[in-house]
């Protein structure tokens, strides 16, 4: 018989509580959603997969949060067979979870001024910060995020780095979509956010999973 879990256990310093992995799963993809919608405020972008969203979503028309959550189910398959079942239900969450977000928060929550300067930083420090968040509860947001995790758990090569090598390239396609002061910003937002990762998410130094 399966025990029970309950909210109330006490971790060990190797793991995380169910509890400790449902808020940082809920503050992580919170976090990640507002640094969206600073970027959309302004007509910014950003990297990785919810970049490639964004450009996609500018291209075609189509709503962000869907085109986040397609673009993404490729690589749960990946993640599956690199990570395990364990990691590829948080990140499904993960991903579920914030692309609702995305969905909702412009509902509540209406910024009238935000310069594209300050928009970027504030999205690379909330972004980066989420990004952390997850990563320290076995979970990313799919997409490039699961090869840069699986990268540094199992070859040492920083996340950071690899997700800022896939961000160049988003932005070269998005010179086709964005005038060259959008894709500028946004460039410093992501560079923000994956020198937070690289610089912050290290397992020889948070060793809970």
């Amino acid at each position: 018989m399966l025990p029970m879990v309950s909210f109330l256990d006490s971790p060990t310093p190797e793991h995380h509580s169910l509890f400790e992995d449902i808020q940082g799963l809920i503050v992580g993809t919170l976090l990640v959603s507002l640094a969206v919608t600073f970027l959309q405020n302004s007509s910014l972008f950003t990297g990785q997969i919810a970049g490639l969203a964004l450009v996609a979503s500018k291209a075609l028309g189509v709503p962000f949060s869907a085109l986040f959550f397609l673009f993404n189910l490729p690589f749960y398959v990946i993640a599956y067979v690199r990570m395990g079942l364990a990691f590829t239900l948080k990140t499904f969450l993960a991903v579920g979870l914030m692309s609702l977000w995305t969905y909702l928060i412009p509902s509540f929550l209406t910024i009238s001024q935000l310069t594209p300067l300050v928009a970027a930083i504030l999205a690379g420090v909330t972004a980066g910060s989420g990004l952390i968040a997850l990563f320290r509860h076995g979970a990313t947001l799919g997409g490039v995020g699961i090869v840069a995790v699986w990268l540094q758990d199992t070859k040492g090569i920083k996340a950071g780095w690899v997700q800022l090598g896939f961000d160049f390239c988003v932005f070269a396609l998005a010179l086709s979509f964005f005038d060259m002061h959008a894709v500028v910003f946004s460039l410093i937002g992501a560079a923000i956010t994956n020198i937070m990762i690289a610089t912050n998410h290290r397992r020889d130094r948070y060793i809970a999973r």
